[in-house]
């Protein structure tokens, strides 16, 4: 299980000094391989799988949800054969036809996100070995045993050390190059293989993350699945700017926890104000309730823009890469503090801490690889440029604002290359009348990419003519988060496994993805909002768990002040930052094998064959927008687990549909062959606005395991909300109603008269336990 180098060069070491000895009798044995304790369970037949080792249940996914393509262009212009067409059923110069491409440009955009995912979290275990040491333990606490059941049921292995997390890592990189090497000219050739390793890249994904997540939990002591997490700030208006502000970025808590130690150990934690924007920002209030949350990456350039941080502090994904401009146009300090984001910066990682101080105070911007560093330079550095920039203006004033808009020619490129075609010359129109109702629409709803202003022919600064409206319009811009609780417990698992199979808690709404959602945060918190009073379980994790922060009802509370945060129907769980989705997929391999006992290791085929037909859970990223997200989601669709994607997600290319017609399983209890309802009916799907969504949510929880009581449960909320959202009886409904127990008592009546104009007729009989492994 090590590797060869490795195990030659211990091998040596121990023969060396013994051959030496003369007539030494030599009796010893060689172990290869770390002790693998290999008690607690036998092992499966697919550990550590290669690329081919899974496909037959991929291709088992992919016959039941072929994939359906949207090329965004019909030529290929990755090697200098071309540009080759490939429209009308054309060939490239390398062979290669439009679907495969399509599916090639898939597979690349997942290895993107995957190795981002797994860089990160090599990252985070390499910097916490080198100062806890490879033996530290892994250590959840004693509510969880199955502490990493994604790396049990992918590799075999229970990691008990940091250095279990970095063999994990190993295997993650090497099956992301060779899978990247597959996208090379003149290598795979089939779209349904392309397609099989997109799957395999989401999956090591998926295992990447955990590592990661589990090595932040354990070394910086975060919550191990505590439901009562506290209630964290979140907001603009949170931010104390009478004190030097400290802005972190990214996904990388490294540089985060030694601003926070420098400060703690200083006693200057309360001079300072700390504060993030996307995964960093949840990650550092995992670590101390002290930061605040700013919001998701939409509020980037606004927040800085507004000028309120003194320090910015820059780590890894997710960061605008035109950061460093933007910082600097406010008279702030820049700093960069990982390998993958430079920004051709000088690297002053060898200077002492007061060198790089007097650096940046006469460069304003630099490179620090020496995260340790970071602490004291961020803290001294911000202190002394808060003072320097205490009356300096970075935003228009609102008589400003009118003189700008009166500039606006009208032309409308600005409407035309929104993203979502925002009516920013509207609001351009009004401003010049001293009305700001269109840019108070636009901040609440823009997610601040600034394409409006690149395109604007008058230069004129849109972003920042939001940010001030916004700024002085909206009063109220503080809110509750409930800081990531990372995994699920196993006992919470026991409580939910039985009702979540039989379909008695009618599913799982997973709420994750990035900000690039089609109107603004308030959907996300709409969506979860829906569910959670309708007693689904709701999990939310990054951007979304944010969005979701961002909206409050008439009594001024967030869904986090109303909602428990237990895994349980009602609930709304924050597990934390994008890596901590992986405890979202964890928990459903939990309940196949803490409820089913399911065996995990290196089990991936029957535990994914038990979540596709037995729990009811589907994933909805509402602002998909990163290779990340594609990464994620194809991890999950592995799993068996159905995705919905925002309007926007059809700019992935491709997505996983059934044909609506009935699937074939095989009765595990009964050995035969049968015909079911199509359930679940898509494995990755857009839903065009969010009534669209709220009402596929219901249908893609329905599994074929559903009990009578369980799928009636179900029905129930399909049905319901398909009358609310669109005013009548779902389209399809027939196609989900197996027998007249299905039908909900207190709405029999209604069905019964649809079913029957739609000419439905009942089962003869279903599954009592299906599987697809036949």
């Amino acid at each position: 299980m090590i590797m060869g180098n490795r195990t030659d060069s211990d091998i040596k070491k121990l023969l060396f000094p013994l051959i030496k000895m003369k007539n030494a009798n030599i009796s010893m044995t060689i172990k290869v391989g770390e002790d693998e304790d290999e008690d607690w369970e036998p092992m499966g037949p697919t550990p550590m799988p290669k690329i081919p080792t899974l496909r037959h249940w991929d291709f088992k996914l992919l016959e039941r949800y072929p994939p359906f393509y949207m090329p965004i262009c019909d030529m290929c212009c990755l090697c200098t054969f071309g540009k080759c067409d490939l429209s009308k059923g054309k060939k490239g110069a390398c062979g290669l036809n439009i679907k495969a491409q399509q599916a090639r440009i898939v597979l690349i955009a997942c290895c993107i996100g995957a190795s981002c995912h797994a860089g990160h979290s090599r990252h985070l275990v390499h910097h916490l070995i080198e100062v806890l040491g490879r033996d530290y333990p892994i250590n959840l606490g004693n509510e969880i045993e199955v502490e990493a059941p994604i790396a049990r049921t992918v590799t075999g292995i229970r990691p008990r050390t940091l250095a279990d997390l970095e063999r994990i890592l190993d295997y993650c990189e090497e099956q992301i190059t060779h899978l990247l090497s597959a996208a090379h000219t003149g290598q795979e050739g089939s779209y349904l293989d392309f397609e099989s390793k997109a799957l395999h890249a989401g999956m090591i994904d998926d295992l990447a993350r955990e590592a990661g997540d589990i090595a932040q939990i354990v070394a910086y002591n975060m919550p191990k699945g505590d439901e009562d997490a506290p209630l964290i700030d979140l907001g603009f208006g949170c931010i104390d700017k009478s004190k030097p502000v400290i802005l972190c970025i990214g996904h990388n808590v490294v540089p985060g926890s030694y601003i926070l130690e420098y400060l703690e150990e200083n006693g200057i934690e309360d001079d300072v104000e700390i504060c993030g924007i996307c995964c960093t920002a949840i990650d550092i209030t995992r670590v101390s309730e002290k930061p605040k949350v700013v919001g998701p990456l939409s509020r980037q350039l606004m927040f800085v823009r507004s000028g309120v941080a003194d320090v910015v502090i820059v780590d890894e994904q997710c960061i605008r890469t035109d950061i460093l401009e933007e910082v600097l146009k406010t008279g702030a300090v820049l700093i960069a503090t990982n390998e993958k984001m430079c920004l051709g910066l000088e690297d002053v990682s060898h200077m002492s801490e007061d060198e790089i101080i007097g650096y940046l105070l006469r460069k304003r911007a630099c490179l620090i690889l020496d995260e340790e560093k970071v602490g004291k330079v961020a803290v001294e550095i911000a202190k002394i440029i808060a003072k320097e920039r205490k009356d300096r203006k970075t935003l228009p004033d609102l008589s400003e604002i009118v003189e700008l808009a009166k500039q606006c020619s009208e032309c409308g490129w600005c409407n035309r290359n929104c993203p979502n075609t925002f009516k920013v010359k509207e609001a351009m129109i009004l401003a010049k009348k001293g009305n700001f109702d269109g840019f108070i629409d636009l901040y609440r709803r823009c997610y601040g990419c600034g394409r409006c202003e690149e395109i604007c022919q008058r230069n004129l600064p849109i972003v920042s003519m939001t940010t001030k409206v916004g700024e002085a319009y909206y009063k109220d811009l503080k809110f509750k988060m409930r800081a990531g609780r990372g995994p699920i417990k196993d006992v919470e698992i026991r409580s939910v496994g039985a009702p979540i199979v039989f379909g008695d808690i009618p599913g799982v709404v997973a709420l994750v993805g990035c900000s690039n959602h089609p109107n603004g945060e308030e959907e996300v918190a709409m969506i979860a909002k829906e569910f959670l009073e309708r007693k689904y379980i709701v999990v939310a994790t990054g951007c979304a768990a944010m969005a979701i922060g961002m909206w409050k009802d008439k009594d001024g509370k967030t869904l986090y002040e109303k909602y428990p945060g237990e895994f349980k129907a009602g609930g709304l769980v924050n597990c934390g930052s994008c890596l901590s989705n992986c405890h979202i997929t964890g928990a459903a391999i939990k309940i196949a094998n803490i409820f089913a006992k399911v065996p995990l290791r290196g089990n991936y085929a029957e535990v994914a064959d038990y979540i596709l037909n037995k729990v009811g859970a589907v994933g909805v990223a509402w602002g998909a927008m990163s290779q990340k997200a594609a990464a994620i989601a194809t991890g999950v669709n592995r799993w068996g687990i159905p995705v919905i994607l925002g309007p926007h997600g059809a700019k992935y290319r491709r997505l996983y549909i059934g044909n609506g017609e009935k699937f074939t399983v095989k009765d595990k209890r009964t050995e035969s062959l049968m015909e079911i309802e199509p359930v679940p009916e898509h494995l990755i799907i857009t839903a065009e606005n969010m009534k669209e969504c709220i009402c596929m949510i219901p249908k893609l929880c329905m599994r074929p395991n559903d009990t009578p009581k369980g799928r009636a449960n179900k029905i129930y909320h399909y049905v319901d909300v398909y009358e609310k959202y669109f005013g009548r009886m779902p389209p399809d409904l027939e196609k989900f109603v197996r027998t007249e127990k299905d039908i909900p008592f207190m709405i029999k009546d209604k069905v019964m008269s649809y079913l029957e104009e739609k000419g439905w007729k009942p089962f003869d009989k279903y599954p009592q336990d299906p599987t697809v492994l036949y």
